[in-house]
């Protein structure tokens, strides 16, 4: 079906090597033949993105810097690698500035290889690799903004607080440190939030942060 046309090298950039293992494995499913180099950083993938690959898997939170510089530098060199976000970041600091960079796919690492590879595989039919919960997001960033007019659930200064840092990205524990709380009380307020605002998953409540102007969207 033209896979082996389509890509013929790939580079999978993650800082965990069995991480790396998984996405190259995922990678060589999807298309078999495949040059499949490996990176356990920007500075690492740097070094090897000459000639540049067809393919990337990138994952963001690597040791000496965002994998964004990493996409960005492939796009500048306008060789036409396919870049695919492949992380664990599911909010929207991450998710906007990596498809501003040029990342044509962002998925989550919470699939078996089999399902990464149908999806890697899908692209040779023009299907945007996308995580379910990716899509959905997307989607709801560009439906229309609530009213002015509608009121919207109150919250507490603190509940507010806590609904600000884990927009931005801080995990449980880098909140708690912020606040000089515990994990549990902010684990508390957490449960707290997502009743009140009716979500379920991070990206919703980090969403629903960004309506109330708590952080840039």
């Amino acid at each position: 079906m033209g896979q082996a046309v389509a890509f013929g090298s790939a580079l999978v950039v993650d800082d965990l090597p069995g991480a790396r293992v998984w996405l190259a494995d995922a990678v060589r499913a999807a298309f078999p033949g495949i040059e499949v180099a490996l990176a356990g950083s920007v500075a690492e993938a740097m070094a090897k993105i000459e000639p540049p690959p067809a393919l990337a898997l990138v994952d963001l939170g690597l040791p000496d810097a965002s994998g964004i510089q990493l996409i960005e530098a492939l796009q500048q060199r306008g060789a036409g690698t396919f870049c695919i976000v492949a992380t664990v970041f599911d909010d929207d600091a991450h998710l906007f500035p990596a498809l501003r960079a040029g990342a044509q796919g962002y998925v989550l690492k919470d699939r078996d290889r089999g399902a990464l590879a149908d999806m890697l595989r899908g692209i040779v039919d023009g299907q945007p690799p996308l995580s379910a919960s990716i899509a959905r997001r997307l989607l709801r960033h560009f439906q229309p903004m609530p009213h002015a007019s509608e009121a919207q659930v109150p919250l507490t200064p603190r509940e507010t607080e806590v609904l600000r840092l884990t927009a931005k990205g801080l995990t449980l524990g880098e909140v708690a440190s912020a606040l000089e709380l515990s994990r549990h009380t902010v684990s508390g307020y957490l449960k707290d939030i997502y009743r009140k605002l009716s979500v379920g998953t991070r990206a919703e409540a980090t969403l629903e942060a960004a309506r109330r102007g708590l952080v840039a969207p």
